[in-house]
């Protein structure tokens, strides 16, 4: 199951500080102006080994001469309704308001889990002046500064206590999502792949609302295909019933196992496919990427090659997937884009024994070993593969803070020379190691 942390509140409480926070980035707008967040923003946080998505949401208001407030007020309340945890924030500096009372008699009515959070408590002149907020009825207030950090442990420890650890259990039964932007032959593949009119296909772009599930088994192969809403622009999703869409969009990516990544070959690899492309790299999930109405393009293999070359570069670093060009239309390729799903599925599980790790890898090191740092030679002992469902390896070493990107490039390109991980993110982690 995946996590989805939803923050709420009135504008200007601090809710976008805390979002990118949580997420270490600064993917959303701060202003002291009230209601610069109009579009959601989708992140992912890591605390204590477990993972999940947050989502920061518009100012919730009633009565503004804003034209966007409506629409942010429906879209807060769907993700009040697909979030798993809700962040409540309110702001110490301005006290209780009527319009937070409001938001907590929503929050209330939900019966999901709603954290109450403090915020602007800048400093210790501020630590009792949250009390008053008490009277909404939701229990332990958590007094934070979102923008030093201070106080935001103990509301995490909170927020993830009922969570899953960040590696689930494997389950025998891969699942294929299906995922890509409106109208680019998703639903059509699903339905060709089945021989059945499982999912309604027209030229509209946003047919698909609701995430299908389909368990498929013949020919020896026993999986699940999800077919998913096409994810666009954040900008251009202005239908209440489509922003739930995408949230179930994004819970199922989470949930995959392999992502079939699907673009539009007439309209070549878009800032969205590369946002889409990379939400599945950050979720450590199998990709394989397939470039639909093949037959609408002048095929040669002379073509298909410099097509692969654009590509690659624009997904570099990891570019390391399957590239299969085809035509649903047509019915060409798409079996051997379903057997590549399934070898990205095997590549992703694959465990690869110590022994055999430091017989192939540590004679790559010694040929070429980390430079030295501060006058500090640093010498990798030993590696190992990590439990859990991603391809997860510890490097035991003297000096691992001094490791540079550079040389953790080189590493897994010999991982990658020496063993099949295409398709599949593998992380790399350096621990300390004493002589």
């Amino acid at each position: 199951m995946a996590n989805i942390v939803a923050i709420v509140g009135r504008p200007n409480v601090g809710k976008s500080t805390l979002f990118n926070r949580l997420t270490e980035t600064r993917k959303a707008i701060v202003d002291e102006a009230s209601g610069v967040t109009r579009d959601r923003h989708y992140g992912k946080a890591d605390w204590n080994g477990k993972t999940f998505s947050v989502i920061d949401t518009g100012g919730y208001v009633r009565g503004s001469d804003d034209i966007f407030e409506d629409e942010i007020r429906k879209q807060v309340v769907l993700a009040v309704e697909e979030a798993d945890v809700i962040l409540f924030v309110v702001d110490v500096t301005t006290g209780l308001t009527d319009l937070d009372e409001e938001v907590a008699h929503l929050l209330r009515k939900s019966g999901k889990k709603v954290l109450l959070v403090a915020n602007k408590v800048d400093s210790s002149a501020r630590a009792y002046e949250h009390t008053d907020f008490y009277r909404l009825g939701l229990g332990e207030i958590f007094s934070i500064s979102a923008i030093s950090g201070s106080g935001t442990g103990e509301l995490l420890d909170e927020t993830v206590l009922d969570f899953h650890d960040d590696e689930p259990e494997e389950t025998e039964i891969p699942k294929l999502a299906i995922v890509g932007q409106p109208n680019v032959g998703k639903s059509s593949l699903l339905n060709t792949l089945l021989g059945l009119e499982r999912t309604i296909v027209t030229p509209i772009a946003g047919t698909t609302r609701d995430t299908i599930y389909t368990r498929y088994k013949g020919f020896g192969f026993d999986f699940f295909l999800i077919d998913t809403a096409g994810l666009r622009r954040k900008a251009r999703v202005k239908e209440d019933i489509e922003f739930y869409s995408v949230m179930r969009t994004i819970r199922a990516l989470e949930e995959s196992d392999v992502c079939i990544v699907m673009i539009d070959a007439t309209v070549g690899l878009t800032a969205q496919d590369i946002n889409i492309y990379h939400l599945a790299e950050k979720n450590k999930k199998g990709i394989v990427l397939l470039v639909n109405k093949w037959d609408l393009i002048e095929a040669s293999a002379k073509n298909t090659k410099k097509v692969e070359e654009e590509i690659r570069a624009k997904l570099a670093p990891f570019n390391d997937i399957p590239i299969i060009f085809t035509s649903v239309l047509h019915k060409q390729r798409i079996h051997k884009a379903l057997e590549t799903a399934l070898e990205v599925y095997q590549n992703r599980k694959q465990r690869i024994a110590t022994s055999v790790l430091n017989k192939v890898i540590l004679p790559c090191i010694e040929h070429y070993p980390p430079p030295a740092t501060k006058g500090k030679t640093i010498s990798i002992k030993y590696i190992t593969q990590l439990p859990g469902g991603n391809p997860h390896f510890a490097f035991f070493c003297n000096l691992p803070q001094y490791i540079k990107d550079p040389y953790r490039r080189y590493l897994e390109n010999k991982m990658r020379e020496h063993f099949n991980f295409q398709g599949v993110p593998i992380s790399l982690h350096f621990r300390p190691k004493n002589d």
